[in-house]
């Protein structure tokens, strides 16, 4: 290894380390190893801040502005009507339309939306105890549920990723944004599958009392007219996204027209939009993008690579190389609270590991993005910690949902990734 390669690395297990350790605001991290990069030499200022005008970073900036007008709207009270009108129902078919509402909702929001998964534990959490359904033999599978959209049309941030990691590692970059959304359509199926066999399994116990949650503040705030153009330019950001592999860069210019749409119409103001396009998600976002670039750059993704591919041989298994991968990408995504910054340092070495085998890399690549957010077997990040704080669960009946949940969800992923971008 080089002086520049040990650099790189040692500050980028310094960057992890920070997030871990949770004492730098949300997002400060990856800043402070990019000017640490700069300092000692391994990147100059331009690369490592590139990030920031990174077209992935752009469209990011843009639903999340986007995200925040729709949560004004009437979809969020007939959310809430849905799941107490299915939760006082009760038994099996109650049980299975609540995970299938909350998977429809996750649709709209798109997977790994804090503001989703918080509304709908929230609801799931003040849910009367009832024999026929108790609240804590839900909670757990409609809360992870809040991650798992059953038509995944709005996938614009990992596709995003996606196409950001594989021009990082130098490959060819035009991935299908339909057979993208299918393979999250696999993880949903093998996640819905396994709610399905643990029904009889969750715990039936009394939960905390009714607690203030971040959904009871939602109200709607627009007029029936502005809740029609908001959901014409949530429309509007989805099509420029679709259109992107065809008439490229001007698809994600189309996303954030539709943010000034918001504006222009008055659904929201300058200030709102300033604060949803500047969250730190954003800030993390376009830093991990510098940090992947200067790992590529001082050829250690390229080295990892070469090191796996040896290691495997020839004749290793698609499946099994795209699997491994996965589970130490969603591992490492869970112990340190990042997922966007994982996936950008592994996903880069997994598809150098697949150009050195001859493999075509967009499985990996895909498959690997999506289990950044696939972890969740320790309740040390965000929505698992609340689940089981909200839902009075032990560890034991936690990890009794969440460890084959953990491993049902990769295998479905990598299986359905493999058949939908073959790799030989």
């Amino acid at each position: 290894m080089t002086t520049p390669m040990i650099i790189a690395l040692a500050v980028t297990v310094f960057m992890i380390i920070l997030i871990m350790l949770d004492k730098l605001p949300f997002g400060a991290p990856p800043l402070l190893a990019l000017l640490l990069l700069v300092v000692f030499g391994v990147t100059d200022i331009k690369t490592a801040f590139g990030g920031f005008s990174n077209s992935t970073i752009v469209m990011l900036a843009s639903f999340m502005a986007i995200i925040a007008a729709l949560q004004k709207t009437s979809f969020i009270v007939k959310f809430k009507d849905a799941i107490f009108k299915m939760a006082s129902k009760g038994g099996f078919a109650a049980y299975v339309l609540l995970i299938l509402i909350v998977m429809l909702g996750c649709s709209l929001f798109g997977t790994g939306s804090t503001a989703y998964y918080v509304l709908v534990i929230g609801l799931l959490s003040n849910l009367p105890y009832s024999k026929s359904l108790p609240p804590s033999k839900v909670l757990m599978p409609a809360g992870f549920a809040a991650n798992h959209p059953l038509l995944p049309f709005n996938t614009a941030l990992q596709y995003g990723i996606v196409i950001a990691v594989l021009q990082s590692a130098g490959a060819v970059a035009e991935v299908d944004l339909v057979k993208f959304s299918f393979v999250n359509l696999a993880l949903s199926l093998g996640f819905l599958a396994w709610c399905l066999l643990a029904y009889k399994m969750m715990p039936d116990h009394p939960i905390a009392a009714a607690q203030e949650t971040a959904a009871d503040n939602h109200q709607v705030t627009l007029s029936k007219n502005k809740e029609i153009i908001t959901y014409i330019c949530f429309v509007v950001a989805v099509v420029g996204m679709i259109l992107q592999s065809t008439i490229g860069d001007a698809g994600y210019a189309i996303t954030g027209l539709a943010v000034a749409g918001l504006l222009i119409f008055g659904i929201m103001d300058f200030n709102e939009i300033r604060n949803a396009i500047s969250a730190p998600i954003i800030l993390m976002s376009a830093g991990v993008i510098g940090i992947a670039d200067a790992l590529g750059n001082t050829g250690l993704t390229n080295l990892v690579g070469e090191t796996v591919a040896g290691m495997l041989g020839d004749n290793v298994n698609p499946f099994i190389l795209i699997f491994v991968f996965c589970i130490l990408t969603s591992v490492l995504a869970t112990l340190t609270g990042s997922t966007i910054g994982t996936v950008y340092v592994f996903a880069p070495m997994a598809i150098a590991t697949c150009l050195n085998l001859g493999l075509d890399p967009t499985a990996a690549a895909a498959a690997i993005v999506i289990s950044g957010w696939c972890g969740h077997f320790l309740p040390i990040d965000g929505m698992p910690a609340m689940i089981m704080g909200a839902g009075d669960y032990k560890i034991g009946e936690f990890w009794k949902f969440t460890i084959p949940q953990y491993f049902i969800r990769l295998l479905a992923l990598t299986a359905g990734a493999v058949l939908i971008f073959p790799m030989r």
